[in-house]
């Protein structure tokens, strides 16, 4: 391989570069952490040569008709990664060869739909509006500002969806939520 960025990365999205003949260019150390998942190499070298194996087969499908194809997602311990791709027509020196971007995204896990809570909970539509917000992830102070509302308000309807899902905690919600989802 080329160009091997181990270095610890922040970025959430693995990045690899693909030769015409799948071999990796370049790989960030995030699609590397996600492909040799739950291996740790020591050496560059076994991590070349794993990753490079490790990119055919988790990556690409054979199929008999078309040859190899990028699988849309595949799992690396208990995650579940989405793929895509992008040709990448070289430009430099002459070079028409298309490198293969492959950009590795983790999936989001399923939402609790907020028709099936509102249904089962008898939410009011601004209930259903702070409890959205609540999934996201959001504050109260951020949810009041989304809404139009002050953060008071906002724990009013958060301590209302409480008594109406019988959970004490703005956890519970989201937890009663997610369970909800997933029984129905």
């Amino acid at each position: 391989m080329q160009k091997n960025a181990m270095a610890t990365s922040a970025s959430s999205e693995g990045f690899l570069l693909l030769d015409p003949s799948r071999n990796p260019i370049f790989v960030n150390p995030t699609a590397a952490q996600i492909l040799v998942y739950p291996q740790r190499l020591d050496t560059q070298r076994r991590l070349d040569s794993f990753l490079a194996s490790r990119i055919r087969v988790t990556l690409f499908s054979e199929q008999p008709s078309n040859g190899s194809v990028l699988v849309p997602k595949f799992q690396s311990g208990r995650r579940t990664y989405l793929c895509r791709s992008f040709q990448v027509n070289g430009m430099a020196n002459g070079d028409s060869e298309t490198v293969l971007a492959v950009l590795l995204e983790r999936a989001s896990t399923k939402p609790a739909s907020l028709a099936q809570l509102a249904e089962r909970f008898h939410l009011t539509t601004r209930e259903q509006e702070v409890a959205q917000c609540l999934l996201q992830g959001l504050t109260s102070k951020e949810i009041g500002t989304r809404m139009q509302i002050s953060p008071h308000t906002v724990k009013t309807f958060l301590r209302l969806i409480m008594v109406k899902m019988r959970v004490s905690t703005r956890s519970g919600i989201v937890g009663k939520a997610f369970i909800t989802v997933s029984c129905e």
